[in-house]
């Protein structure tokens, strides 16, 4: 009973020490960490360590299906790594003086619980007469009678209300704020890259299978080297084309269709000539047209050029299966270059989250940036400078920057666009250190201004970074509202008025 006792008493310690770190200001501003660490110590608290794996965690924590697959979604490693650099961090500052120090592993989930000596005064021995010696004493046995006293009542107080509570609950429970969707919808996805004898992985990480599943046409592979609005240029080298048909094996559920296009082979600097009007397709699924006298020139702007059409409420037919259709309709053959089917949402595409820079990236609230695409013109710079204003710095190291624009595919509807900026070329702090110094060497406000327009309308008017954040801060602009052109896409333009426009990330969520 004495032993079981200590426990009760040692996990209320440990559970007094989790909600001081989840009452701190390092942790109410990043609730996914603090419901990460919530978790971990509750099932801990609870026996049932055995059962913290990386797989329960994703599905338990963040909402991943039970086909979750970490080899090849990243979140619970990425996660934990950042819940065990901002432990450190809060044991380094506010908690320093705690008795108890909450740490995890490396290569583990199960939480550690140290304890820390608590440091004490060194008493210094003096001489005192034996009458002195027994009052002090008598003392020091009063004061160790008082500190036993007030453990027991400690100790009853942290039993009397830990039986209060809900066993296995999690302390964040009624502290943290509600969590919103944590990254895409998740389950199985299916890449076909048509024509290929390869399978091929993207910049975000995703493979993309060798081309199977069809009936009929052509594979054909083009020489073309560059293909814009797009860093993964493999995908769109090879395509199947003629008159042909995919039967596609798919589990019951709503799903997000992509197709990828690019013509390489008409155009006026391409092998076949001609331009707009030279091929025309038609695509179905499941007899549902998709697309009708589809004219890929015209819908990217130009050949060797990718163009994505996306589609929602995709479900397989009454046999399991999606039969996609692709036909010609006039001039060359029909065409398509890959094939992407991802788990979606009824009536809403995935939020589109993109970051400037060639590789994918889970951001502090677990949200999933793919790498930069859909882009035409600009560079890509980067540098790890302190930035100051977010807990989420990796968030804010790169930049495109130029006169550039994003063309980004979307069915119709109304979408909310979030563009995230920083300025990290001018200010005091940053001269010197960037394309060489400034004209100016106390450059600030009004040394960069630019515009940004959504197909034509300008959403963001002569924009000065440093003027309304200052240097090394992010600054986001949300603009609602939007709907895509014609051509289904929304067209960012970043347009310089003085030195060069610039953008760290950019967010498409449906309204």
């Amino acid at each position: 009973m004495a032993s079981r006792a200590a426990d009760n008493v040692a996990i209320e310690l440990q559970r007094a020490e989790l909600e001081a770190v989840l009452r701190s200001e390092l942790f109410s501003r990043a609730p996914t960490l603090a419901h990460l660490l919530s978790y971990l110590c509750e099932k801990t608290f609870a026996g049932e360590s055995a059962h913290i794996k990386e797989y329960s965690i994703a599905v338990d924590v963040f909402g991943r299906r039970e086909s979750f697959d970490q080899d090849i979604d990243s979140i619970v490693r990425v996660q934990a790594n950042r819940l065990r650099k901002r432990l450190a961090e809060y044991y380094a500052t506010e908690g320093t003086t705690h008795s108890i120090h909450i740490s995890i592993p490396v290569g583990q989930y199960v939480p550690l619980f140290e304890e820390k000596p608590v440091p004490v005064a060194v008493e210094v021995p003096v001489q005192v007469n034996p009458r002195a010696r027994l009052s002090q004493r008598y003392l020091w046995l009063s004061i160790g009678v008082a500190v036993l006293l007030l453990a027991a009542t400690a100790a009853i107080y942290f039993i009397r209300e830990g039986s209060k509570r809900p066993p296995n609950a999690a302390v964040s429970s009624t502290k943290l704020p509600p969590e919103g969707p944590v990254g895409l919808p998740v389950g199985d996805e299916v890449r076909i890259l048509a024509g290929s004898t390869r399978s091929y992985v993207d910049r975000s990480g995703k493979t993309w299978a060798a081309d199977t599943d069809f009936t009929g046409g052509a594979a054909v592979h083009s020489p073309a080297r560059i293909i814009w609005r797009t860093q993964d240029a493999d995908i769109y080298r090879n395509s199947r084309q003629g008159d042909f048909s995919y039967n596609i094996p798919l589990k019951p559920g709503t799903y997000e269709l992509r197709l990828h296009f690019a013509e390489t082979y008409y155009g006026p600097e391409d092998v076949g000539g001609g331009g707009e009007g030279s091929r025309l397709i038609a695509v179905t699924a499941n007899g549902k047209p998709l697309l009708d006298n589809f004219d890929v020139v015209a819908d990217a702007g130009g050949s060797r050029t990718a163009d994505v059409k996306v589609f929602t409420d995709i479900s397989p037919a009454a046999d399991g299966m999606l039969h996609l259709n692709v036909n010609s309709v006039q001039g060359g053959r029909g065409m398509l270059s890959a094939i992407e089917i991802l788990p979606g949402t009824s009536g809403r595409i995935r939020p589109v989250r993109i970051i400037t820079r060639d590789s994918a990236y889970y951001s502090n609230d677990s949200q999933w940036w793919r790498a930069d695409e859909y882009f035409k013109g600009g560079q890509i710079a980067s540098r790890e400078d302190s930035v100051v204003g977010t807990d989420d710095t990796e968030l804010y190291e790169s930049e495109r920057w130029g006169n550039f624009s994003y063309a980004i595919p979307v069915p119709p509807g109304k979408y909310r666009v979030v563009l995230h900026f920083i300025e990290k070329r001018f200010g005091p702090n940053n001269r010197d250190k960037y394309f060489g110094p400034p004209h100016d060497p106390n450059a600030g406000v009004g040394a960069r201004i630019f515009s940004v327009y959504c197909n034509g309308k300008a959403i963001v008017k002569d924009l000065d970074i440093f003027k309304e954040a200052g240097e090394n801060r992010p600054l986001i602009r949300t603009i609602g509202g939007l709907e895509p052109n014609a051509q289904g896409k929304l067209v960012l333009e970043f347009v310089p008025v003085k030195d060069y426009a610039t953008v760290t990330a950019i967010e498409v969520l449906p309204e």
